[in-house]
């Protein structure tokens, strides 16, 4: 027997007790439904279907949606932070998110929730999660301007996304936006929700919530914001980084002016009030250092991490580096190379430290925004006659003196002939005039003398790290040395001869303040003896003075050496003063020569540069064994 399909016996019963009921009645036919009826039918079986429909889609995207029974995990969930500051509490930079104080609804001033209202979403308290009427005003506007100008978020979805869903443009995602924001609103008030927004959402620079924003624009708590500052934060929202009033004052001041008078159109602020609030406008707080700081700052990063063990929490790393120092070197730096650059210069750095190695100053390159490559702590590059200042020490230690006349002359070690600038050689001349004119005929002459080991080993101790052979060129500087390392060495002559280990860190608290580390000194001790600490001064001092970086005088007792590396490819100077010390370096990162810049030049300058405004207002004082300036 074949069975017959439900729907075709219930046609077959139907139509034959309908034509059986005619039969014995007699009765005309039915008339047919009107047209109306036929639409209203339809018209209900779709809106059936439909429903059906969407409870399906719903169901589909539903089955891995997140537990928002989880709300306050999720809401209290952060990347730790940690902050860098300079000496003086300046912020040097960020690395994290940074969050403020949570703030309670009650706690803010009305014009700040009115104003993020007013510009995101003014029917917040009206709607059920998703606002149609929104979503339809957005369309319009859109489809008037002919592009995206508008969008129909509110903030229940916009809370839903920033807490379970990522950033992805897609239809599963937005989907699921609408029905975490429909559930939200179900299981939490309204005040709760915006709390939580408004604690959580992103207002740039880093700043997560309005307490943080509030202090990283305008230096005060949310609690104590303005209503133009309100109306400047809330302005944020929609694209922070091109909103921002420390980078586009302009742009900011405007989208303000539009959050105003959207705060007037919703019944918060008269016509009076928004004119006066413009009126008053912003202080913004300019606590954090340019951009160039941040070489320092990530070397300090770095350096961190050999000092405490991070646990996630937030950390805030006080240093060493002097502001106004850090300003100076950045001018120096940049006025020089611009010039350079005409000499196919395209890259320099400087250190700064005291004579106990505290970091003061550091660039490490012309644009951080550009390379974030530090070539005051990690490039290693040749130093030329600035590593003369260990041939000379060691010469000093073998019982020589600066007085002591040598011979300037050709010489051929091992089939390496070195040669003086020039190619010119000057007979006998004092330790003194060598030194200060440079000439690499006595230098490579002296350290044979001497033993290039005992040289090798006098840069150890003052604390060259990289790699040094023993070969003859060792003493023209051809071992590759990092700026830093080169600087603090010099520093050992500024300090009476105490070694020097660099450092840019004075203390890691943690985020409830309490203390991690905290330098308590250090160093390897006495490395190098006063009187040979005095006839490095005295030799270097004549550098200055009328040698090859009479180009860094800076009209005060001061010592420093030259270093040109073959072919112009590095150009350095080093050199200081007993209150402070300062390296130098210009060059190319693909080692490309520079057209006639050397030590004497550009670098001796910018040092200058730097040294002059940087001790104004300290008093001169006389280097170790140098009652004054030397004369030839």
């Amino acid at each position: 027997m074949v069975p017959i399909p439900l729907g075709t016996a219930i046609y077959c019963s139907m139509a034959s007790r309908k034509r059986t009921n005619d039969k014995n009645t007699g009765s005309p036919d039915r008339p047919r439904r009107s047209w109306l009826g036929r639409i209203i039918g339809y018209g209900l079986a779709l809106m059936v279907w439909g429903a059906v429909g969407v409870a399906g889609v719903a169901a589909w995207y539903a089955y891995d949606l997140p537990d928002i029974e989880r709300l306050e995990e999720a809401a209290g969930k952060r990347a730790p932070t940690v902050t860098v500051q300079a000496a003086d509490g300046t912020v040097l930079a960020h690395y994290g998110e940074l969050y403020g104080v949570a703030v309670q609804l009650y706690e803010l001033p009305p014009h700040l929730p009115h104003a993020v209202l007013a510009i995101e979403d003014r029917r917040f308290y009206e709607h059920a999660g998703v606002d149609p009427i929104g979503i339809a005003r957005a369309i319009w506007t859109n489809l008037w301007a002919g592009t995206i100008r508008s969008g129909g978020s509110t903030i229940s979805q916009q809370l839903a996304k920033n807490l379970f869903l990522s950033s992805d443009r897609t239809v599963r995602r937005k989907i699921q936006e609408l029905l975490l924001a429909f559930w939200l609103e179900q299981r939490f008030g309204k005040d709760q929700i915006l709390t939580i927004y408004l604690n959580r959402v992103y207002f740039g620079q880093g700043a997560y919530g309005v307490d943080a924003a509030a202090r990283r624009y305008f230096n005060k708590p949310a609690t104590q914001v303005t209503a133009y500052e309100a109306a400047m934060l809330a302005g944020l929202l929609k694209a922070p980084s091109r909103y921002n009033p420390m980078s586009n004052p302009d742009l900011a001041a405007g989208r303000a002016a539009q959050v105003l008078q959207s705060m007037v159109e919703a019944g918060w602020l008269s016509e009076a009030q928004a004119a006066a609030a413009k009126s008053g406008r912003a202080v913004l707080h300019s606590d954090r250092m340019g951009g160039q700081s941040r070489h320092f700052a990530d070397w300090i990063l770095e350096r961190a991490r050999d000092f405490i063990s991070h646990d996630g929490g937030d950390l805030v790393i006080h240093t060493t580096i002097d502001p106004r120092m850090q300003r100076l070197s950045e001018k120096a730096i940049g006025n020089n190379l611009d010039l350079a650059a005409k000499r196919n210069a395209s890259q320099a750095a400087i250190i700064a430290m005291r004579p106990d190695g505290a970091i003061t100053a550091m660039v490490g390159g012309a644009s951080y925004g550009k390379s974030q490559f530090n070539r005051a702590t990690q490039a290693l590059r040749q130093p030329g006659s600035a590593f003369k200042l260990f041939v000379y020490l060691t010469a000093f230690e073998a019982g020589m003196r600066p007085g002591d006349i040598v011979e300037d002359a050709p010489i051929t070690i091992d089939g390496w002939t070195p040669r003086n600038a020039g190619d010119k050689y000057r007979g006998p001349v004092s330790i003194r005039e060598a030194v200060a004119r440079s000439l690499n005929s006595v230098a490579a002459s002296l350290a044979e003398q001497v033993g290039r080991d005992k040289v090798a080993a006098a840069a150890r101790r003052l604390g060259i790290t990289s790699r040094i052979g023993t070969d003859p060129a060792l003493a023209l500087g051809t071992y590759e040395v990092t700026l830093l390392e080169l600087t603090a060495a010099y520093a050992v002559m500024a300090n009476g001869g105490i070694g020097v280990w660099p450092y840019g860190i004075t203390e890691i608290v943690d985020g409830e303040g309490r203390v991690l580390f905290q330098r308590s000194g250090g160093g390897p001790g006495r490395v190098v003896e006063p009187e040979h600490v005095a006839a490095i001064n005295d030799v270097l001092t004549a550098a200055i003075a009328w040698g090859t970086g009479k180009g860094a005088n800076p009209g005060r007792p001061a010592a420093g050496k030259t270093g040109t590396s073959q072919s112009n490819r590095d150009a350095w100077f080093i050199g200081y003063t007993p209150d402070l010390v300062a390296g130098v370096w210009f060059g190319n990162d693909d080692d490309s020569p520079m057209d006639k810049v050397g030590g004497g030049s550009f670098p001796a300058r910018t040092w200058r540069d730097f040294m002059k405004p940087a001790l104004d207002g300290v008093e001169p004082k006389p280097l170790l064994g140098v009652a004054a300036r030397l004369s030839q």
